[in-house]
């Protein structure tokens, strides 16, 4: 079991990841990514009816705490949550506040 003396930086890291969750937009862009694995930022911009200089904010934000990486293919970038263990912290995360009904609507 870790603890916060024995392992700190572990603690840092999920508090950055939670603080950079805690944005309505945020939410919804890896929600998003958790239903669809991989989206562009046109894909985003629809869902949250912003500009596209807000969403590239909000994507800079989230790929700064680790969140979210983009993979260029042609003129397009497509984001994905960044590795298992912060899919699996997100997913659980959004079922508990999207999906209380069935917790394994997204997985």
């Amino acid at each position: 079991m870790d603890l916060y003396r024995t392992n700190p930086n572990l603690f840092i890291e999920k508090a950055n990841i939670l603080k950079a969750l805690a944005h309505p937009q945020r939410l919804c862009i890896v929600k998003m990514l958790c239903i669809k694995d991989q989206v562009t930022v046109t894909d985003m911009q629809e869902c949250l009816e912003e500009a596209q200089s807000t969403v590239s904010q909000h994507i800079s934000r989230l790929k700064s705490a680790g969140i979210i990486a983009g993979r260029r293919e042609g003129t397009k970038i497509f984001y994905s949550i960044r590795d298992v263990k912060t899919r699996e912290l997100i997913r659980a995360l959004i079922n508990d506040i999207f999906f209380t009904e069935t917790a394994n609507d997204i997985m």
